[in-house]
């Protein structure tokens, strides 16, 4: 599987999936553009990435900020291919307990920020009538989960959103994905304790924690050719803990 120089957006790409998932494009010939909030995120990109594409630093929280990131890329290697959109974020608290600012914090990270940047950068895709867009949910957006109301609500609204959208630009040659992970071994799940571990794996019918390479071969899949007849669909990658 070749992506012979599609350019290819990646946003969160220091760490985590969205490294994986960056790195998984790099290895396939594409020009990847990644992401992070920080320049010490960006230095990580720019390490792996090297001449195959640039990290740029983007604030998911300011409209601005966005839209120079998109004019940038355009600038320097023309409009964007795929678009993985991956950064997120979490504010865990019951309910009860909640500050409106959390909620509206992870909110507009993990699901306003997608509006923005896929309407901007679906235009030079609708230009050249190609595009792929995967957005990264969680199983917590099916199933609930305690303490994230505010996360599940911003990812299961990916999921609506990931339909309309595939709907209204599926004649334009464009493609608009979900993969929604379960518990997959990055900085999140080391948080937990080792009690919460062995009750999540004993709800696990494979026993174990994803890795975030499991996530990016689904991404990869989406992003490819291969599923050019799928579109306003989630691939759950879980390990049997949600079964649609």
């Amino acid at each position: 599987m070749n992506f012979n120089k599609k350019i290819s957006l990646v946003t969160g790409a220091n760490r985590g999936i969205g490294k994986s998932i960056a790195k998984e494009l790099l290895k396939r010939n594409s020009i990847v553009i990644g992401t992070s909030t920080s320049k010490e995120g960006v230095d990580i990109i720019n390490n792996y990435v090297k001449k195959q594409g640039k990290g740029i630093v983007l604030n998911l929280l300011d409209k601005n900020s966005i839209k120079l990131c998109i004019e940038k890329i355009k600038k320097n290697f023309g409009d964007v291919d795929i678009l993985i959109n991956n950064a997120g974020t979490n504010k865990d608290e019951l309910l009860i307990r909640m500050k409106e600012n959390s909620l509206n914090h992870v909110i507009n990270i993990n699901l306003i920020s997608v509006f923005i940047i896929s309407k901007i950068v679906i235009k030079g895709m609708i230009k050249k009538r190609y595009g792929r867009i995967i957005n990264i949910g969680s199983v917590s957006g099916f199933t609930g989960n305690i303490g994230q109301t505010n996360y599940s609500a911003s990812k299961s609204g990916l999921t609506g959103f990931t339909k309309s959208l595939a709907r209204e630009v599926a004649k334009k040659g464009i493609t608009v994905n979900m993969v929604s992970p379960g518990f997959i071994k990055t900085d999140m799940t080391k948080s937990l304790s080792e009690n919460n571990k062995k009750n999540i794996l004993s709800n696990i019918p494979v026993n174990r924690f994803g890795s975030t390479k499991d996530v990016a071969n689904a991404v990869i899949f989406f992003a490819s050719d291969l599923s050019s007849y799928i579109t306003g669909e989630t691939m759950h990658v879980n390990g049997g803990i949600y079964m649609k």
